[in-house]
């Protein structure tokens, strides 16, 4: 179980930090932190570069924390608060990845949550530094921290969409 378990942790932590390493840098395929901007206001957020910068330094954080087994319940509330607010993002859109759908956000938001409420194994930092075991109270506090986190960022940052222009009368269309 414990190399399952850190298998788990090292795959979703450092995809979840690679991820926020694209939002700010040219590394791993990124744009940038102008590109991680202009990717925010593509969907819809305020705070351009400051909101780029927060979500990144918040996904290499948590999944770094995460893939280390280190302070676990805490790097999964990192990790399902902004993988949260992509899941969000890509609601409209359906489930499936195939369609831009939030199929995986909710596979890592799933991932981060297990591992709080399963613990980070022998295999990691938390177990060398005599952490172990968290109390199941502050799995469930990560696991609904995260979420509402998440939920509330997106409430706090996502301009709504604009309204869509008013339908000309008939008179108005050319013939």
């Amino acid at each position: 179980m414990d190399t399952g378990l850190l298998i788990v942790r090292l795959v979703a932590g450092l995809l979840i930090a690679g991820h926020g390493v694209q939002k700010v840098s040219f590394r791993l395929g990124g744009s940038g932190l102008a590109g991680g901007a202009e990717e925010f206001r593509h969907d819809g957020f305020r705070g351009g570069a400051l909101t780029a910068l927060a979500a990144g330094a918040g996904q290499i954080g948590s999944g770094l924390l995460l893939a280390a087994g280190t302070l676990t319940p805490l790097a999964a509330a990192g990790a399902i608060g902004v993988m949260t607010v992509a899941l969000t993002v890509k609601w409209p859109n359906g489930l499936w990845v195939q369609k831009d759908g939030y199929e995986y956000p909710l596979v890592l938001v799933t991932t981060a949550a297990a591992l709080a409420l399963t613990g980070p194994g022998r295999f990691s930092a938390d177990h060398a530094l005599d952490l172990l075991p968290w109390p199941t109270v502050w799995a469930l506090a990560a696991v609904a921290t995260g979420v509402a986190a998440g939920l509330a960022t997106r409430a706090v940052l996502h301009r709504p969409a604009p309204a869509a222009p008013a339908a000309a009368s008939q008179g108005d269309h050319p013939r």
